[in-house]
């Protein structure tokens, strides 16, 4: 499955490597994040540009961890997995072990 596309539109995916890239974020958490930052209302108008310098071994790795070819794919991503950050893997971990084993999930 490739995920080497032209660049995003609002009707076109990220531009993402493969699934079989290293650490490649997959397409279904990428559209997992960008669906919960659109109800969030994150995703709104497209009206802000913002612009820094950071180091191209920064932005290199990130791009070869996430499997996110494109700034602004990245940048977005990034932003909303920071902004719809609720500790969830925090709270997971603290409260591992307190089901009970015997409740009935219904599998």
């Amino acid at each position: 499955m490739g995920f080497n596309m032209p660049r995003q539109t609002s009707t076109q995916p990220p531009v993402l490597k493969s699934a079989d890239a290293p650490h490649g974020v997959s397409r279904s958490r990428f559209d997992a994040v960008m669906e919960a930052a659109a109800r969030s209302g994150l995703l709104g108008d497209k009206s802000k540009r913002i612009g820094g310098r950071i180091s191209p071994a920064l932005l290199e790795q990130a791009k070869n961890h996430t499997g996110i070819m494109t700034d602004t794919d990245l940048i977005e991503f990034a932003l909303a997995t920071v902004a719809l950050d609720e500790n969830f893997g925090r709270t997971f971990r603290e409260t591992r072990g307190t089901v009970d084993p015997d409740l009935k999930l219904g599998f």
